[in-house]
């Protein structure tokens, strides 16, 4: 049944600043299939200027109105990863302000003109640089608004209107859209206001609700909750989330663990969240997505309830994350072997199984259904390990379209020849050349069974990747 039309509240507002918030949560399906737990993600890229930040970007400029450190005519200065600049100047662009940014040369070609399509100016500084440098993004922001007369600078690392406004806005939205049944909350901090906002706000409803954080693989903050000292950071391609120093709008005391995530591993969860769940999310996003799901294998419960978020559009990525080319030069492609063991571990990492299997005497319905929940379209047909052919979804759909009878039959029935067979250390070449046209997927034999089955789009996808042509197979 279509949903079109369903729960529309077509509101009228004052600006676009009243249409901040509010926004929906979504369930995951196809990314955590087969985990048992619930994973919801928090769209915060339905805010008007498409990120989590258009919650603090207002809100700091509430707030500098409300002390009188910002009057009419003046500048909002600050140094930003894209999307509190973007914030801020969609904000400012309302009402009458002056923007400058200090944007570090990491960031996407995206965000860089996005912001400067609202009106700021946009000052890029080296990404390369240690926090003490005074071309540091947020150096360089500081020293703007003391020598810009009417300036002030929002801050955001160490604002507490930062955290607040997570408090007040984002952790209410989240415990109510879950119905107070919100067990673990997931954000990616880099200035550490929404965990820390939103965690609060949820442990003073429930004490139990665990706050966890995802940080890059060569962000300080994981390390530094672990011992209490900032670590040597290290280069990593995630924007908006980590950090090389300790911001003080951060809250560490509301966190119950960090959970660290490779560029790599973010960067393919934000293509599944685009490819398998429509929801065409950012690195951070990604990052968040990535560390969700390994809660919720680890959890295991179909009574818990994980809510993540969606921080900001994949647009702002489509030069970097969403370009294959980027990818491979990035070396964020698969990494795994290029021989069929490797690419089953790649299977298994993605949430595939390995191996889905039809008995010979299980039903063509029931062949039919496991091709539909797994979005397959053949099947070994094993038993005791050992194949005895293969099913193929056009066969099996002729025969139920000419006797809708035949859904009672046994596979064996309409069974095709089996799959070729290889060993689990069979090169990308060798099960390349397998391939025929009526050849579509082989057998990975294991110990003498069937240990899983790797198809032509797996192979495809593989060869497509870049980095699986030298394995001498």
């Amino acid at each position: 049944m279509s949903q079109l039309g369903e729960s529309v509240d077509l509101g009228r507002l004052e600006s676009v600043l009243g249409a901040v918030g509010r926004t929906p949560i979504v369930r995951l399906r196809r990314v955590v299939d087969r985990i048992r737990t619930p994973v919801w993600l928090k769209l915060e890229s339905f805010n008007p200027g498409g990120s989590v930040k258009d919650r603090i970007g207002l809100a700091i400029i509430e707030q500098a109105e409300a002390d009188g450190t910002l009057r009419p005519g003046g500048t909002v200065v600050e140094g930003t990863a894209g999307n509190t600049g973007l914030a801020l100047a969609f904000a400012a662009a309302v009402k009458g302000y002056r923007c400058v940014f200090a944007i570090p040369d990491k960031m996407s070609a995206e965000k860089i003109s996005l912001v400067r399509a609202f009106g700021a100016e946009v000052i890029v500084t080296p990404s390369g640089v240690p926090p003490d440098h005074p071309n540091y993004y947020s150096n360089v922001a500081r020293r703007l608004a003391e020598e810009t007369p009417g300036a002030v600078l929002a801050d955001q690392f160490f604002n507490p209107a930062n955290p607040r406004a997570h408090y007040r806005t984002t952790g209410p939205e989240v415990w109510k859209q879950t119905d107070g049944r919100v067990t673990h909350f997931v954000a990616a901090p880099a200035t550490g206001g929404t965990i820390s906002g939103v965690g609060r706000y949820l442990k003073e409803q429930n004490p139990g609700v665990k706050v966890i954080a995802a940080d890059p693989a060569g962000s300080v903050l994981a390390g530094y909750a672990r011992t209490g000292e900032v670590g040597k950071g290290d280069m990593y391609k995630v924007e908006g989330a980590g950090n090389d120093k300790i911001p003080g709008a951060m809250d560490f005391s509301v966190i119950d663990e960090f959970m660290t995530v490779p560029d790599r591993d973010a960067f393919q969860m934000a293509r599944r969240l685009t490819r398998q769940e429509a929801l065409f999310a950012g690195g951070a996003s990604g990052l968040i997505g990535c560390a969700a799901v390994r809660i919720a294998e680890r959890v295991d419960d179909p009574e818990a309830c994980i809510v993540g978020l969606v921080t900001d559009s994949g647009e702002r990525y489509l030069s970097k994350i969403y370009s294959d080319e980027w990818m491979r030069e990035n070396r964020m492609t698969d990494t795994s072997p290029a021989t069929a063991a490797g690419m089953m571990e790649r299977k298994a990492v993605d949430g595939v199984p390995a191996l889905i299997a039809v008995g010979p005497g299980d039903t063509v319905a029931h062949a039919l259904d496991l091709m539909g929940r797994h979005h397959v379209s053949q099947l070994p047909v094993v038993e005791t390990g050992r194949q005895l052919g293969s099913a193929s979804e056009a066969r099996l759909m002729a025969a139920v379209i000419a006797d809708p009878a035949r859904r009672a039959d046994p596979v064996s029935d309409h069974a095709d020849d089996a799959f070729p067979e290889i060993g689990p250390d069979a090169g990308l070449k060798q099960m390349a050349d397998l391939m025929t046209r009526r050849v579509t997927a082989v057998a990975v034999i294991s110990g003498g069974s069937v240990a899983g089955i790797l198809t032509r789009h797996d192979i495809l996808r593989r060869l497509l990747a870049g980095d699986g042509g030298s394995d001498g197979a």
